[in-house]
């Protein structure tokens, strides 16, 4: 069972099947550990089954049913699904579950908001921006969040399981990672790395 979110905050998108990803370079230096590599801006065109299957056999977690069968009616935004995004965890370390959900009133900065400082997260918002010639348009985005301030065992997780929750949202075109809140700061860092994809 998940929640629909009530809270303020950025929020925005409806993506192509371009199989791209995008890893947000932090614009200032953040603390991480000593197993931990800086991040680097990545741009990637391969998304392999054997990958997928790697993480599913790493880590033994898989995504619950519901979360390919929402998409699929969130992706068209069909009645009963209008929504602004989904927030998913992995639970009991073997399942990737909907956490909440935000109706179609809420921002990016009410999705930012829904993740929790330490522990990670997957989330999937339906973002609204403005290309760098002044279209407005939408587009799906992956997100990623793994922060540098969790333990090694919570991101070892999310990011072994990364290539299961792709999967169960086959079809988003824009994935972004981030470990810090100044990589997901809607101006500065989101908007940049989806307007690529315009």
């Amino acid at each position: 069972t998940h929640t629909t979110s009530t809270k303020r905050r950025p929020g925005y998108d409806t993506g192509k099947a371009h199989t791209h990803q995008y890893r947000i370079a932090s614009h200032r230096p953040s603390v991480r550990s000593a197993s931990t590599p800086p991040q680097t801006a990545i741009a990637s065109t391969s998304t392999s089954t054997s990958s997928t299957t790697a993480a599913i056999m790493a880590t033994g977690v898989v995504a619950d049913s519901e979360v390919s069968d929402t998409f699929q009616q969130f992706k068209l935004q069909a009645e009963g699904y209008k929504l602004r995004y989904y927030i998913y965890k992995i639970e009991n370390k073997k399942t990737i579950v909907i956490e909440k959900s935000g109706d179609r009133t809420q921002t990016y900065d009410d999705f930012a908001a829904e993740l929790p400082e330490n522990e990670g997260r997957y989330g999937l918002i339906d973002l609204d921006f403005t290309t760098k010639d002044g279209r407005p348009t939408s587009k799906l985005v992956l997100l990623t969040w793994n922060p540098d301030s969790a333990s090694i065992r919570d991101k070892m997780l999310y990011s072994g399981s990364k290539e299961a929750m792709k999967s169960a949202v086959s079809g988003v075109g824009i994935h972004i990672n981030a470990t810090d809140a100044s990589e997901l700061d809607f101006e500065s860092t989101i908007l940049p790395a989806v307007q690529k994809f315009t």
